[in-house]
């Protein structure tokens, strides 16, 4: 069993940067792939970007791509979600996951572990 806890969503003007984390419980961090997804209001739940458990691996999704940034420290249990160049579409419940898969998929349904979310809004 993996808990997460997210932290750092907040409100900031567009063109703005924030840093997500992710804190996961249990000993065995470094085997679980990490996911970061998002909700906006009325709309399906979407990938944003995933680590492997060695960093090797970082998909992003196309619309933040070159803007955001995922990052793991297995030594803090942790992983991070830099957020640059916000814009306004990128307001919604930020979700941190966590998998045992080696195959990293960018559908929410595949991944187990789940936080409870943090709240980000950018203001035009």
């Amino acid at each position: 069993q993996v808990q997460l806890v997210e932290s750092g969503g907040g409100l900031v003007q567009a063109g703005g940067s924030l840093r997500l984390s992710c804190a996961a419980s249990g000993r065995t961090f470094s085997s679980y792939a990490m996911g970061w997804f998002r909700q906006a209001p009325g709309k399906e739940r979407e990938f944003v970007a995933a680590i492997s458990g060695s960093g090797g691996s970082t998909p992003y999704a196309d619309s933040v791509k070159g803007r955001f940034t995922i990052s793991r420290d297995n030594a803090k249990n942790t992983v991070y979600l830099q957020m640059n160049s916000l814009k306004p579409e990128d307001t919604a419940v930020y979700y941190c996951a966590a998998d045992l898969s080696l195959a990293i998929r960018r559908t929410p349904g595949t991944w187990k572990f789940w936080g409870q979310g943090t709240q980000v809004t950018v203001s035009s």
